[in-house]
């Protein structure tokens, strides 16, 4: 046999060199087959995303607009005493309701009786002179007739006639005035409605010119809302019912819904009634009164309540859920629709109000449009997709394909 070299010419071992050779082949061939299967086949298609869509339709929607006011009283009245005494019982109890004419409080009356008393007896006595007046003045004119007696004095007979016809209406004017003195001892509620604390208790003293009240009655039922618009606001809503965008209900009226001060709604609407004349020249607002039935008196004067207006009905409005709306970098709301060609296409949008949960698209979406409202989450513009009705579309099979759209 041939005597082969131990090493090589290069003065290594030659199996050595053969398990050098060995290893670079295989590196080599991993490298390849890494980079192979990293670049996309040639002639493969990114898979469609499965999403949920629905399509955009004209709707009638009725536009509200919320604003924040405070309830007030239908009718205020402050019982104020119209003569002077001394009070000697209340009748009423406090935070109760009253009717009209009801007795409220009774003033000492004994010197008011007995002012009346004498006014009764002036008025007898005057009634009294004018009687013998009137038979001593047709007896002188009977005489004067047949000459017995001068034209004088008939003359003077008939004037004192008058003059005791003048002081009998005279004593009835006074009786008449101290009747009303007694009758004010009895103070009675000028409207029905709920009266407050007393201000006065029995052995009180009070006076006719007074300034503070003994009591206040306030009128619950109806009950008024008053609330304040920007005068911007009001010229925006005038323009759009004059070109026909908004449309008042049948009756022409505007109905208004509170949301009371704990987020609840009030059960019963009411009407707007009217709103100022004129402009707050520090605020630029105009102040709305609506007016609510208030049977239960829920309401009180004085809560804090946030009004819906109805500003009018828009017959071909766009909405959309704020699910499917979302916002750029720059804070604009923009959402995304299945495009022409099946991909997935960015909309930049202008909403307004919202309305039982869905944006009022104003500008950005069209009738027949398919907006994506599920499968958002990795959803990227030129993402192939595969429209589901969201109704149909089933939750699992989106959140699955969603991170294929990348």
């Amino acid at each position: 046999m041939p005597n082969f070299p131990s090493r090589s010419s290069l003065g290594m071992p030659a199996f050595t060199l053969l398990t050098l050779a060995v290893a670079v082949i295989a590196a080599f061939t991993l490298s390849a087959c890494s980079q192979a299967e990293s670049q996309p086949r040639a002639g493969g298609a990114q898979q469609a995303a499965k999403v949920g869509t629905v399509t955009v339709q004209p709707q009638r929607v009725e536009l509200s607009t919320e604003l924040a006011g405070r309830t007030v009283a239908y009718q205020t009245a402050e019982v104020r005493p119209q003569v002077n005494g001394i009070v000697k019982t209340r009748a009423f109890t406090e935070g109760s309701d009253v009717s009209a004419g009801q007795l409220l409080y009774q003033i000492d009356p004994a010197s008011y009786q007995a002012a009346l008393d004498s006014a009764k007896a002036a008025l007898a006595k005057a009634e009294a002179n004018a009687t013998t007046a009137k038979l001593k003045a047709g007896r002188y004119d009977e005489l004067a007739g047949i000459d017995a007696v001068s034209k004088q004095l008939r003359d003077d007979t008939q004037a004192a006639l008058k003059q005791a016809q003048a002081d009998v209406a005279s004593a009835a004017a006074a009786m008449r005035a101290a009747q009303i003195d007694l009758d004010r001892t009895r103070v009675s509620a000028p409207i029905a409605g709920r009266i407050g604390r007393s201000a006065v208790t029995p052995g009180a003293l009070v006076t006719a010119n007074q300034t503070g009240a003994m009591a206040t009655l306030q009128q619950l039922d109806p009950i008024y809302v008053d609330v304040t618009q920007t005068s911007a606001e009001l010229l925006r809503l005038q323009r759009q019912l004059a070109d026909g965008t908004l449309q008042r209900d049948a009756a022409g009226q505007a109905r208004v819904k509170l949301l009371l001060e704990d987020g609840s709604s009030y059960a019963l609407e009411g009407k707007l009634q009217f709103s100022e004349l004129q402009v707050d020249p520090t605020s630029g607002s105009v102040t709305l009164r609506a007016q609510f039935p208030n049977p239960r008196r829920q309401l009180l004067p004085g809560m804090y309540v946030r009004a819906q207006v109805q500003s009018g009905v828009q017959a071909h409005s766009i909405l959309a859920p704020q699910s499917a709306v979302s916002r750029d970098a720059r804070g604009n709301p923009t959402a995304m629709v299945v495009g022409k060609d099946g991909k997935a296409e960015a909309r930049q949008l202008q909403t307004g109000a919202v309305i039982n949960g869905q944006w009022l698209v104003t500008s950005g979406l069209a009738a027949g449009d398919q907006l994506i409202v599920d499968g958002l989450q990795r959803l990227r513009p030129g993402a192939p997709v595969q429209a589901l009705a969201a109704t149909a579309a089933a939750p699992a099979q989106i959140a699955a394909s969603a991170t294929l759209a990348r």
